[in-house]
């Protein structure tokens, strides 16, 4: 393989990286009907009768200009990687406020910014409800790695109520890779946890943030909170121990405002 073809592979595998992949009639057809989501190719299971639902996911596929992809049933299943549920229909999206790590890099926003990190959240209503909640405040956005965390489901897609298509999303391949980075570059890398010594509100300081959360059970890796330079809390009363991640993620997303 030469430099070219190399360089060739790498830009298709980080152009692959950065689609969103969905999956099953229903929301294959409703981003169809959303004229704001651009799509970059529909995939089709090829059957003996197409049915009257897939031909209309094909007829407006088709005024859009979007090329339509027909695969065998267990070619259709890598691309959704779920044969359980994909229905037979797949589609690709593409979104510009959708980064891998390395782009995001080069197209940082200039002023100081908050992203929202997350460490293990395994459960697709959290975060989906998490996308909605960080898309709906001042924060840039969040800070996903593709490894631990919920895939970007049809189920995390309807708890976002459709606020993914407007987020901002940096893909990573783990949090150990790029934390050590923006910290480097001057980040404030704080972990939440119930045993912080800071409250959020008490926290102050004159940098970019990241606010990393942890898994709903487990919290925060050993491996990322060491990598962490602050330890916060929300402060908690009448001996709750803690809060559900998903709220977690909106008082710390929305806490600029107050």
């Amino acid at each position: 393989m030469t430099l070219t073809d190399s360089e060739h592979y790498i830009d298709r595998k980080n152009f692959y990286e950065k689609l969103l992949t969905i999956y099953g009639k229903k929301p294959v057809l409703e981003a169809l009907e959303n004229p704001e989501i651009t799509f970059y190719r529909l995939h089709i299971a090829q059957t003996k009768k197409i049915s009257d639902f897939n031909k209309n996911i094909i007829t407006i596929a088709k005024k859009r200009g979007v090329e339509i992809v027909h695969h065998t049933r267990q070619s259709l299943s890598r691309i959704s990687k779920n044969i359980n549920q994909d229905q037979g229909v797949a589609a690709d999206l593409k979104f510009d406020n959708h980064y891998l790590f390395t782009d995001f890099m080069h197209s940082m926003p200039e002023k100081n910014f908050i992203l929202i990190a997350l460490d293990g959240i395994t459960n697709p209503q959290n975060l989906g409800m998490i996308i909605r909640s960080v898309t709906a405040s001042p924060s840039f956005g969040l800070l996903l790695p593709n490894k631990g965390n919920a895939a970007l489901s049809p189920l995390v897609i309807k708890a976002s109520a459709g606020a993914i298509f407007k987020s901002t999303l940096i893909k990573c391949c783990s949090l150990e890779s790029v934390l050590p980075i923006l910290r480097d570059k001057g980040f404030a890398i704080c972990a939440l946890s119930g045993k912080g010594s800071t409250t959020i509100s008490e926290f102050k300081t004159d940098s970019s943030v990241v606010y990393v959360l942890g898994n709903e059970t487990k919290g925060i890796s050993k491996s990322v909170s060491r990598l962490c330079t602050h330890q916060i809390k929300i402060p908690m009363n009448n001996q709750v121990e803690s809060l559900n991640v998903s709220v977690v993620a909106s008082l710390v997303a929305f806490h600029p405002c107050f």
